[in-house]
């Protein structure tokens, strides 16, 4: 998987084979294909993978955290510093190749998973459209994403980010 993850980040998803995997891990062809049907299948695996890893990562910023403000701003913030690690950039290559059919179920309930504490926060704040909550939610996040991407200052960009998000969120209860 690391050999697979670094052809991913240096080359992107349509080098990863299972051919050129097994070059890269210093391994049989042979073997791979004991763990993974094709190179679609182990794309796959890798996404599950990196959904679990930012999951975790996510939960671990969060789960201390009561008030569900807070919980939002931490998760915007960590989600940021995703960014800012270039560890999206795995997601964004990976995101450029179809899953094969009988993955995607799994990949869609690794992704309800990870945003299901941004979705409980939003909940506990008394949102009336929780839809529309987390799609503002989305768009300040990848406006940030896309600023931090550019060169913009980092710490800058999550800052304001989780300021308008969360006034955003504040107007919504409101209504």
């Amino acid at each position: 998987m690391a050999a697979a993850t670094e052809l991913a980040l240096t080359k992107g998803a349509r080098f990863i084979t299972v051919a050129a995997v097994a070059r890269k891990a210093g391994v049989a062809r042979s073997s791979l294909y004991e763990y993974f049907s094709s190179s679609s299948d182990l794309i796959a695996n890798l996404i599950i993978d990196e959904l679990e890893y930012f999951t975790e990562r996510l939960d671990q910023v969060i789960k201390d955290d009561l008030d569900p403000y807070q919980k939002i701003e931490n998760w915007i913030s960590e989600g940021l510093q995703y960014v800012v690690d270039g560890r999206h950039m795995l997601v964004k290559t990976l995101n450029s190749v179809a899953p094969p059919d009988d993955r995607k179920n799994e990949i869609a309930l690794g992704h309800k998973k990870l945003v299901a504490p941004l979705r409980q926060a939003l909940l506990a704040t008394g949102v009336a459209d929780l839809q529309q909550a987390a799609s503002f939610i989305s768009g300040v996040t990848d406006a940030a994403s896309v600023r931090i991407e550019s060169g913009f200052d980092a710490a800058l960009e999550i800052q304001n980010a989780k300021d308008f998000a969360i006034a955003g969120i504040r107007a919504l209860v409101k209504k």
